[in-house]
């Protein structure tokens, strides 16, 4: 298929450039079960198949404990791709809103699901953790950290976390948003919206809708930040072969 196609040149692009992945590999996957990381989860099935260097894949959903969640269309597609789905339940969201009654739920409730996870891969037995953000969320970041904290920088493509012993790593960072869409939009991923009541209320929507208006005006912007970013080599970015897009 074309989507799928697309999507791993991205994620082998990435792969490569930036070492993510090695011999004897255990990657743990979070799936949320939103398309950005049920399309990670489809391409690194797919790129376990062919890649010289050979890995293994569990995939992790944090149950963040939101009435009437049903993971079953994920267990079934972990399945059909011969991957170990595990579910790690939790009382976040009865803590955050219940509990704690936060009005800016946010922050806490990522530092919340990021430990949970973390935590999970170790019992997997992984040390590695794939990520699902992509080309968007790399500019969305640099930018929500320059207007909201003053500082230059963006999520790193492999970050080391000493205290866990694991490293993260983030395979679609040269992904844009539109080819995880194009590719939901034709393969019968099992993607659940989420419950979450803060959803698509937050800086970081607010950022998206800002740029999506700045690039109608500056086309290509998106593009230069993230090259910007590369030739900056802040968090561990670099200038890589891949300064255009096909197709765009």
């Amino acid at each position: 298929m074309k989507e799928i196609k697309r999507i791993l040149s991205f994620t082998r692009r990435a792969v490569d450039d930036y070492q993510m992945i090695e011999d004897g590999d255990r990657i743990g996957v979070g799936v949320s079960a939103g398309k950005d990381s049920l399309t990670l989860l489809y391409a690194l099935a797919e790129l376990r198949r062919f890649y010289p260097k050979k890995f293994e894949l569990v995939a992790i959903t944090v149950d963040m404990g939101f009435e009437g969640m049903d993971f079953s269309p994920i267990e079934a597609l972990c399945r059909e791709l011969d991957i170990p789905y595990v579910v790690s339940e939790t009382q976040i969201a009865r803590i955050i809103f219940d509990v704690r009654k936060e009005k800016n739920p946010c922050s806490l409730c990522a530092k919340m699901r990021r430990g949970a996870l973390h935590d999970e891969c170790k019992r997997q037995g992984c040390n590695k953790l794939a990520l699902g953000h992509h080309f968007d969320d790399v500019v969305d970041t640099f930018m929500l950290n320059l207007f909201y904290e003053g500082r230059l920088g963006s999520f790193s493509p492999v970050t080391y976390l000493s205290r866990k012993d694991l490293t993260m790593i983030r395979p679609l960072i040269y992904a844009q948003e539109k080819d995880v869409r194009y590719f939901v939009n034709r393969h019968p991923l099992p993607v659940i919206e989420s419950p979450c009541p803060a959803d698509k209320n937050t800086e970081r929507e607010s950022m998206k809708q800002l740029l999506c208006e700045l690039e109608r005006n500056n086309k290509g912007l998106r593009h230069r930040i993230f090259g910007a970013l590369q030739k900056s080599g802040i968090d561990g970015y670099k200038e890589t072969k891949l300064t255009v897009f096909p197709d765009d």
